[in-house]
Parts: structure tokens; sequence; C-alpha cells
């Protein structure tokens, strides 16, 4: 445990050198409960072991699965679902990629459970800090998440694709309520809503202009600053 425990130090501090223009801290750090708690990974290994075995990494770029069917089939906490999410249908997800960059941030009006299989970075922010449809990036603050972790966002969370610390990219469970991320929204109704973030089913969102992608899909450009990119070899 020691020896663990001084590796994920060892990391954390040569992401801080690496990268001086970030707050990154542990999520061990006071700082983290403003926007998420750590809960015990011993109540996810079986999802753990279903991200390892059972789940590939993309050539390229991240691969996101808002719902493995075969994931519904493992053992899960249902006690603790119930608890975090108030009896709401589940969906069981993952993340597997290379993303460095922030590129964009998003929220739902519920909690999300990340389970990381590898370590990883977080870039989150405060929904409270959105101003007329903008996010200065100066307000992110930065997660060194280890390897076997799970953490659990609250809604007012803002946050979007985990970061690799290795070329080996990065591997992450993601537990929403059923139906997140699923459809998008129409054009004509973000108009009818007045809602321009607003971005698909059960999910508001707000991209870096230098995220072609997402904009092209609908999303809107409101990020102001740096698209952070994070830096884990010299």
């Amino acid at each position: 445990m020691k020896r663990k425990a001084l590796t994920k130090m060892t990391e954390l501090k040569t992401l801080q050198k690496l990268n001086p223009m970030l707050d990154l801290r542990d999520i061990n750090d006071p700082v983290f409960l403003r926007y998420a708690k750590v809960l015990n990974y011993d109540d996810f290994l079986s999802y753990a072991d279903y991200l390892d075995q059972k789940t590939h990494m993309p050539e390229m770029n991240n691969q996101y699965i808002a719902d493995d069917v075969r994931l519904h089939q493992e053992e899960h906490n249902e006690e603790l679902l119930k608890h975090v999410f108030g009896n709401t249908p589940l969906q069981f997800g993952y993340v597997n990629g290379y993303n460095s960059s922030l590129n964009a941030l998003e929220w739902h009006p519920s909690p999300e459970i990340n389970i990381a299989l590898t370590p990883l970075v977080l870039m989150l922010g405060h929904v409270d800090d959105v101003k007329d449809l903008t996010y200065e990036v100066k307000n992110i603050q930065a997660f060194y998440i280890p390897a076997h972790s799970v953490v659990m966002f609250y809604p007012t969370t803002l946050h979007f694709s985990p970061c690799k610390v290795s070329d080996a990219g990065f591997k992450c469970g993601v537990i929403l309520p059923y139906g997140t991320n699923m459809a998008f929204t129409s054009k004509e109704e973000k108009m009818e809503k007045n809602d321009p973030l607003l971005f698909k089913t059960n999910k508001w969102l707000i991209a870096h202009h230098e995220n072609k992608t997402v904009i092209e899909l609908g999303a809107h450009a409101g990020l102001i600053g740096e698209n952070l990119k994070i830096i884990y070899k010299g």
C-alpha cells in the first residue's frame, strides 16, 4: 500500500511540474469536495473487471458508450446506487480513449459516477461560474484521479472527458440516469425552450471554439480562454 501511495504521489508531482498553468490537486484535497466525493472502489469491482477484460481501446480519440447492456448483467451495489440516484433507472457505460484536452464542459441535473480503472485527470468547474452562456477557463480546477478510484460528481459540477496521463490512454466507467446523452436536442427545441446550452437528453454543454466536432453538432461555443491540455511527459 505504501508503494502504491508513493507511486500515486510521484505521478501527481510529475504532472504538476509539467502543467504549471493548472491548479492540479489530489482527490483527497478538501477542495475536491466542492465538486465531487470519493466512493469505495470495492463496491464497483465487477464493473471494473468488465472494463478491464471486456472493453477495448479505440484506435484513436475516445469511444463513449452511454449504455452497455452487458453491464446490466454485472453485480452492482444496488443499495448504494439507490442512495445516489434515488431509485432512478440507470445506464451503465464507459469512455475509453486518448483525450488530453478540455474541449468542452457539460453538466446534468443529477449525480454522475465515474469508475477510473486507470489513472487520469479530470478538469472540473462549477455551474455557478456559468455567466451569460459563457465560462471562464481560468476557473477550472484539475484533479489527478488514481487508478482504481471511484468518484461521484454533484449535479452542479461541470466536467467532460477524462484526460490521459500516459500513452496507454484511459478507461473509465460512467453511470448516469437512463437516457442521458442518448438523443441530440434539435435547434427548434433549443429555440422553443430558450436554452441554447441544452445539447442532448439530460445534458447541458458549453464547447471551446476549437472543438469543431461538437459545434457542428449544435453545441454553443462559450468557453473563454485556452483549450487546456494535460502534458504528461517532457
